[in-house]
């Protein structure tokens, strides 16, 4: 679930090392290795991943099953690691003599029952005392003993043993259902409840959505963490550490995966979502987001569809992200059950091989901020929303980017917090999209009416000329309903009889309740209702027409226009002093399907700035410039599935080169 953005601004060591996984071009395979493939060819699996144009290999190498040869007790070797073998080293040494570097995965969330028995107070435990038992592993605690002070035992000894470059923790922290679905709760181990009783007054609750127990695990995650990171910063300095959190990291890793039990409709942006947001959230660390090969747990070596694939890896690269691709098995093993996933993959990491040097070191220029929070739906909604605009836009969970890089507007579905001020003071605008009331800007008093089935009246068209022809908009949900105001631009018709046909509105009136709020004279707009989750849902032409028109105003000055069809992605990215723009074409995917997406061709763009010249990369053409009124005009003949324009910037005027 989407960690809300006052959850993320608690206080944390965010600075992370800048190592080589911010200098180098990522293209990042990921192989999770059975335990009999501890007793393959090392060699030839490095053979694979360098023909695969990988230059990163994220490889088992401990915590449940060790692919080298430990000697910590509890620490069980591999099943598949022969006596006399070093599955992990020798994977190691011949990586680094083909020039990849290797990262270490670990996952400390299980261990077998040797350790339990010896140690039953380092494990999760039940409401009812028992343990956390899956296919004879038993689940560990992250506030046990096991976590704090024998897994840096091991991290140890990895570390001195082995020159790895990195080193990833799958699964960190409790984890309330099993791989199987099945809902385990929250540990109630000696240690959780001490520590929950300490901290916060009171017995440990019954569910994990308790706000107090959700901080809890934030801070009993976040202490391990650091620990962690200290230690493999201080044992390999030049090694990075990978971790699906944000704090102590030095990268942060997520994932494009389904799973057949997941509501629709499926959201095709991804990647796009995780890198943008991981990438503009922590500047200083990479986005390292696994575009995982199969559909769900249970059907490990069942493909998503092929297209599935590129369009989920070019999303990673177009962002700023590592190109990262994981597989269950080596890629030899892989290949003989299903060629899918590896043969729609491979070009896009021949292709970015050949590219590298354009793809290092990007950065957004984008000067919309999307905050996070609020319901999913309603994010997404204006996530998509922003896409289909062709409006380049950052997504962040905190507010650290303020005073740090030039932003023109702000919106989110969530509360607009009030840290937001110094970006208000200096004359930055704020969209509001939310029954929750701005923090800032005294809003006036409301009532919640938690589900309102009606209409929104269009009252001055002058205002929202995307609707001249849409005077009634579609309302289904919350409404923050205030005092009348009789020269309100929207209002409120509320719900009326809609049935039999005879009765049909007969009983239809309008109101002068507001239904958008113009607040610190014209600074923040609120919008009191969920137009991003209806947009989400419905997509009607109408929330996208009233979306335009409350943006319009608020960022008179557009970073690009274009004629794009709204399935093609832009996003405008820095490097170096270049300009970079990435194009996706969307238009493969229908429902839960996937296909290769339709050609596009004659794609405008019309771009703030002066530019000296433009290059298609995958066209491998040079683009024709003309330049307007301060912008620069060009024209993509065609676009396929994916293109990367470079655009060198011109000399100022007066400025000899």
């Amino acid at each position: 679930m989407r960690k809300h953005l006052l959850l993320a601004l608690i206080p944390a060591l965010l600075v992370a090392q800048s190592g080589w996984w911010m200098s180098e071009p990522l293209r990042w395979l990921q192989t999770n290795l059975p335990e009999p493939d501890a007793g393959t060819d090392p060699i030839l699996l490095v053979r694979d991943a360098a023909a695969f144009h990988a230059n990163v290999l994220h490889l088992n190498m401990g915590g449940i099953a060790a692919t080298y040869p430990t000697r910590i007790p509890f620490h069980t070797r591999s099943s598949g690691l022969g006596p006399n073998r070093d599955f992990f080293g020798e994977a190691l040494r011949a990586a680094h003599a083909q020039g990849i570097r290797v990262v270490g995965r670990f996952d400390f969330s299980k261990t077998r029952k040797d350790a339990f028995d010896a140690h039953p107070e380092w494990f999760f435990r039940k409401a009812d005392g028992s343990p956390v038992i899956y296919n004879g592993l038993y689940s560990t605690c992250i506030n046990g003993g096991w976590y704090s002070s024998y897994a840096p035992r091991i991290l140890t000894e990895a570390l001195e043993a082995y020159e790895v470059d990195g080193l990833f923790f799958n699964m960190f922290g409790n984890q309330t259902r099993d791989y199987s679905g099945t809902y385990v709760g929250i540990c109630h181990c000696d240690e959780c409840r001490k520590r929950f009783r300490a901290a916060y007054g009171r017995d440990l609750p019954a569910s994990e959505e308790d706000a107090d127990y959700r901080r809890f695990m934030f801070d009993s995650s976040r202490r391990v963490a650091r620990v962690f990171g200290e230690l493999i910063h201080r044992l390999r300095p030049q090694a990075g550490y990978f971790n699906y959190l944000e704090e102590w990291t030095d990268g942060i890793m997520s994932e494009s995966n389904t799973a057949v039990s997941r509501p629709l409709p499926l959201w095709p942006y991804t990647s796009s979502d995780n890198v943008n947001r991981a990438r503009n959230s922590q500047p200083g660390k990479m986005s390292v987001n696994l575009c995982m090969q199969f559909v769900d747990y249970a059907w490990r070596f069942a493909t998503v569809p092929a297209a599935e694939h590129p369009l989920r890896l070019w999303q990673n690269i177009a962002h700023g992200g590592a190109l990262a691709f994981a597989i269950n098995g080596t890629l030899a093993r892989f290949e003989d059950r299903d060629m899918l996933a590896i043969d729609a993959a491979r070009p896009v990491f021949a292709w970015a091989a050949l590219n590298a040097q354009s793809l290092k070191g990007q950065s957004s220029l984008a000067r919309v901020i999307l905050l996070t929070g609020g319901p999913q739906a309603s994010y997404r909604g204006i996530f998509r929303f922003l896409s289909e605009q062709h409006i380049p836009f950052a997504v962040a969970t905190n507010l650290d980017w303020i005073g740090k890089r030039p932003v023109d507007l702000v919106l989110t579905a969530g509360e607009l917090p009030a840290g937001l001020e110094p970006f208000l003071q200096s004359g930055g605008k704020a969209l509001s999209i939310s029954p929750t009331a701005p923090a800032l800007g005294t809003p006036p008093p409301t009532r919640l009416m938690p589900s309102v089935r009606g209409y929104l009246h269009v009252r001055r068209p002058e205002l929202f000329p995307s609707l001249r022809k849409s005077p009634l908009l579609l309302l289904d949900g919350p409404f923050a309903a205030s005092a009348d105001a009789p020269d309100a631009p929207l209002t409120l018709v509320p719900p009326s009889m809609f049935g039999p046909p005879e009765f049909i509105h007969t009983d239809l009136r309008d109101t002068f309740t507001p239904a958008v709020f113009s607040l610190r004279g014209g600074a923040i707009t609120w919008v009191p209702f969920d137009l991003g989750g209806l947009y989400y849902r419905h997509s009607l032409t109408s929330h996208a027409a009233l979306l335009t028109d409350l943006i319009a105003p608020l960022l008179p000055r557009r970073q690009l226009l274009t004629n794009a069809h709204p399935l093609v992605e832009v996003s405008l990215m820095e490097q170096n002093g270049r300009t970079l723009l990435h194009l996706i074409n969307l238009s493969g995917h229908s429902q839960t399907a996937y296909f290769p997406p339709v050609p596009m061709h004659g794609i405008e763009l019309n771009l703030e700035g002066r530019f000296s010249a433009a290059r298609a990369l995958r066209a491998n053409q040079a683009l024709p410039l003309r330049a307007e009124n301060g912008r620069t005009l060009l024209k993509l003949a065609r676009l396929n599935d994916y293109e990367l324009v470079v655009l060198a910037r011109a000399p100022a005027p007066g400025v000899r080169k």
